[in-house]
């Protein structure tokens, strides 16, 4: 809001000193900047609401994701049988992902490369441990 504000203040004071000059004109262009920055500040807090969780139990590994309209799609494996992957790519983000009987899901492609280290380090403790509960 403050951002925005500021943002305003400054379009508005620069399009009236043009408009006392007589380029009326490019008052409206003032206002379509703050306009396309509004616009450009709402899709980028609505791509904020997307959001996956991950639900590991003896029976299966679950991944939720919800997005940003509030639709969420869902996966099941075996935790038995999922492999996951973390790969890293030159120049590029790491992709992690999990892949089950020709089955293939990228997660967590929202987080940067260190969380995503961190994530991809707590699941395979996780599923580690599910599949051999003695070694706990």
């Amino acid at each position: 809001m403050v951002f925005m504000g500021a943002i305003s203040t400054v379009s508005f004071g620069t399009g009236l000193l043009f408009y006392m000059m007589g380029a009326w004109p490019v008052v409206g262009f003032m206002g379509l900047d703050v306009l396309l920055v509004y616009i450009c500040f709402k899709l980028n807090f609505r791509a904020l609401r997307v959001y996956e969780t991950v639900e590991l139990d003896g029976e299966a590994l679950t991944v939720t994701r919800v997005a940003p309209s509030g639709q969420s799609q869902s996966w099941r494996f075996n935790p038995y049988w999922v492999r996951l992957h973390l790969e890293e790519r030159v120049g590029r983000m790491s992709e992690l992902s999990l892949a089950s009987h020709g089955k293939r899901l990228v997660l967590g492609s929202f987080l940067t490369d260190p969380e995503r280290e961190d994530f991809a380090t707590a699941l395979k403790t996780a599923l580690s441990d599910t599949r051999d509960p003695s070694a706990a």
